[in-house]
């Protein structure tokens, strides 16, 4: 393995990292229309959407694979295989996202959707023992914030209470821009009222203000983030006050809300003290995996090997895992930096 440290993936959605061959044998069983008739050109079907250059396009990729994750078979299955590619990887912890509210279109509440995830996290962390998984709750952004606020709102409160059962924060994901992000702010009031950590997709294809927005809601950590460059003092800002940011190189690259990975400003805002983590996103609708990223950020993107240690231990401190795993893990890495500098 190319990179023997361990390795942590603080932002991945489960809607857009899976076994293709899973989700087109789902889709045969429960006669759900795909956009191809083979295996072979569903996947380039979703390269095509990957490097369309456009949100919009790179988003139509979620509504097919949902609509096989509409049971709790289905859903279980998928978190399962997931975490089995993610251990057989090299990964010790991941922090997997998804929108109960996106998997009730045939019959299953919020609430079985979150169990239904659970069960496939469990049953996977207990046949691969080696590997931590935290599950973020997302709440969407689909269009004006009155559109699905009932949804949200009840992934709000419900997030709260399987905070001790494998759930580790609430997320705001979806289109940015459609409206303020400002307008989603009762609803981080009302888990912050339950007692629950908060984190925000934000700055990514809209500019840094959408970050200010998403820190004064209450978010400790970003979802994507690296618009926040543009402005000198919230840059400063997430340095000064340790708020995390989630980069995901190939993503950005291929959804255009940064040219290329030369172009890319984590390298810079991690000089500043931007507390940088470096994710995948979407591994199967971007082709990607930890490593692809590792070699990109040093090939392309001005990192060190040390400093992937360094992210991954900004991904260790500022994650949802419990302080034994967390300090646990930093040692080790610490140790593989002792080794790397020595």
């Amino acid at each position: 393995m190319k990179y023997s440290f361990p390795k942590i993936d603080l932002h991945l959605h489960l809607d857009g990292s899976f076994r293709t061959s899973t989700i087109f044998e789902l889709a045969e069983k429960q006669n759900v229309e795909m956009p191809a008739d083979t295996l072979e050109e569903f996947e380039q079907w979703m390269k095509k959407c990957s490097y369309s250059g456009s949100v919009n396009e790179y988003l139509k990729m979620f509504d097919v694979t949902t609509k096989v994750m509409q049971d709790k078979d289905s859903l279980s299955r998928i978190t399962y295989e997931l975490i089995e590619d993610l251990s057989n990887q090299g990964l010790v912890y991941a922090e997997i996202r998804f929108a109960p509210q996106l998997h009730t279109n045939k019959g299953m509440s919020q609430k079985d959707a979150i169990e239904a995830v659970l069960d496939g996290r469990n049953k996977a962390m207990n046949d691969y023992p080696d590997i931590k998984i935290g599950i973020i709750n997302c709440m969407m952004c689909v269009g004006p914030e009155t559109v699905n606020w009932d949804a949200n709102m009840e992934t709000a409160t419900i997030t709260s209470k399987y905070l001790d059962k494998g759930v580790v924060c609430l997320d705001l994901a979806g289109a940015e821009g459609i409206v303020p992000l400002s307008n989603f702010a009762p609803l981080f009031e009302k888990a912050k009222e339950l007692g629950t950590p908060l984190i925000c997709h934000a700055g990514d294809s809209q500019d840094w203000t959408t970050v200010e927005d998403a820190i004064k809601m209450g978010a400790q950590r970003i979802g994507h983030g690296h618009h926040v460059y543009e402005n000198p003092y919230w840059s400063r800002y997430c340095a000064d006050h340790n708020i995390a940011l989630e980069i995901c190189p190939t993503s950005n690259v291929h959804c255009q809300t940064r040219q290329s990975y030369e172009l890319h400003p984590a390298y810079n805002l991690y000089s500043l003290g931007v507390p940088v983590t470096i994710n995948t996103d979407n591994m199967t609708m971007s082709r990607v995996k930890l490593d692809d990223e590792y070699d990109h950020c040093l090939n392309e993107m001005g990192f060190e090997y040390e400093d992937l240690i360094l992210m991954n231990i900004n991904s260790a401190r500022y994650s949802f895992m419990n302080d034994e795993d967390k300090n646990r893990v930093i040692k080790q890495l610490e140790k593989c930096l002792d080794e790397v500098c020595q």
